[in-house]
């Protein structure tokens, strides 16, 4: 009996063999593709603002590319950098611990100058780079390093591959000359020149490294350095030789006009690199984590929060944040589970499957669970501290922030008070005084402040 769906043999002959080799190895591509570790993006900007995007309240101008990569994934309202000053940020995110518990970390921030000369993040710290790298990946860094100047500090004694960028904490966009004059673009240890703005440099060098062949899975610290001053637009001349030997002279002049040129630099960069991730193939297995290393300064929009950086106030350390993970995390998420930089450290660890020395535990945790589950949230409390040019130090623990700022005291329930205007120490004295014992509980666990 012959069944209506059978194929005799001249039937099969028919079938174009071709594609039926095509669909074979598209089948055993997709299988190996399961299989293979997911290749992670960090993309860490510099000094934006809580509300500098425009998926987040930006009015001005526009960023396209990153609020389609945001509405990619699951965006993150409730989003915290362990300090509102670069250097500490960058060490926790390296460490994946509290900064106040390594020496570089309590320099706010590392300036370069000659009372930094020597000091650095030290190659014993066992580092995320360093554990990705053994978990079997290819490491790089490219942009920002701002953890120590020496070659004995440089990223690749901490684990990267290949480093491209500048190592102190800001560079003229167009000269790449750093806060003290000096030329401040290298590649690996080597100092290098090259000729256009720096944001693009930065992107084209990303691009670059997208476009080898790759026989492991990649780790990516991509570390612009835009929006962070001097306030340069593309095409703008370089820094009079008056402004450098002082890094504030280079934060001052700028307008609202250079800032929105500036972010729209960086949303360009972004696209770019996000388009070459998708022509490569590799955007359906690469991991994108995007966030600011603290709050923004005089042009940048912090939202609803007071002050900004350099401060412990919502505005200083409240950013932007968000993670694609095509597969695993949903798109156009809104979580407000409560996150800081160490968390994307161990995220970044469990990803890859890499480990850290048992002797230098992180204080983050591995979100991959909220990451797949948007429901899913766990209270949490988070640390800071300022001493050098303000004295400033907080707790928050679920919604309820303690924040000392020089000889004032508060207490601000953080959900109904973003703002931090009510002050509740009065009416809430039991959880004022619960809270400032917990922050200085957590302060005899870290290293004593150093003096400026």
């Amino acid at each position: 009996m012959r069944y209506p769906d059978s194929h005799s043999a001249t039937d099969l002959r028919r079938l174009n063999l071709p594609r039926i080799l095509f669909f074979i190895l598209l089948l055993f591509g997709s299988l190996a593709s399961a299989g293979q570790k997911a290749n992670v993006i960090y993309l860490m900007v510099d000094d934006m603002g809580y509300a500098d995007l425009s998926c987040y309240g930006r009015k001005d101008y526009q960023t396209p590319n990153l609020d389609e990569l945001a509405a990619a994934g699951m965006k993150f309202m409730n989003a915290y950098a362990a300090a509102a000053v670069c250097t500490p940020t960058r060490v926790a995110f390296m460490t994946g611990r509290y900064p106040a518990r390594v020496d570089i970390g309590l320099l706010e921030p590392w300036t370069g100058s000659k009372k930094d000369v020597g000091i650095g993040l030290s190659p014993a710290v066992h580092s995320l780079a360093k554990a990705v790298k053994t978990a079997g990946y290819e490491t790089a860094l490219i942009g920002k390093w701002h953890l120590g100047g020496d070659t004995a500090y440089a990223p690749r004694k901490h684990g990267f591959n290949y480093f491209y960028g500048i190592k102190s904490g800001g560079a003229d966009y167009t000269s790449h000359r750093g806060a003290t004059g000096e030329p401040d673009l290298y590649e690996n240890e080597t100092p290098v020149t090259a000729s256009g703005y720096l944001t693009d440099l930065i992107g084209q060098k990303a691009i670059a490294f997208l476009n080898r062949e790759h026989s492991k899975p990649f780790f990516l610290s991509l570390q612009f350095t835009a929006p962070h001053w001097p306030w340069q637009a593309p095409g703008d001349k370089p820094m009079p030789d008056s402004l450098f030997g002082n890094p504030v002279r280079l934060a001052i002049n700028g307008s609202p006009a250079i800032f929105a040129a500036m972010m729209k630099s960086l949303d360009e960069q972004v696209g770019k690199i996000m388009q070459v991730l998708k022509e490569r193939g590799l955007d359906q297995n690469t991991v994108v984590i995007f966030t600011s290393d603290n709050g923004g300064e005089k042009f940048s929009d912090m939202g609803p929060f007071t002050k900004g950086k350099m401060n412990v106030w919502e505005g200083g350390i409240r950013v932007p944040a968000f993670v694609v993970w095509p597969g695993k995390v949903a798109s156009n998420v809104v979580s407000v589970q409560p996150v800081i930089t160490m968390d994307w450290s161990a995220t970044i660890l469990a990803i890859t499957g890499a480990k850290m020395d048992p002797a230098f535990p992180v204080d983050g945790i591995n979100l991959v669970p909220y990451l797949e589950d948007k429901n899913r949230h766990i209270s949490r409390t988070f640390y800071w501290r300022l001493t050098q040019r303000v004295n400033q130090h907080a707790v928050l623990d679920g919604n309820w922030k303690y924040l000392r700022d020089g000889d004032n005291e508060y207490l601000f329930d953080i959900n109904l008070d973003p703002g931090e205007k009510n002050d509740l120490r009065k009416s809430e004295s039991a959880k004022y005084i619960l809270l400032k014992q917990k922050y200085f509980d957590w302060e005899k666990t870290m290293l004593p402040p150093k003096a400026l």
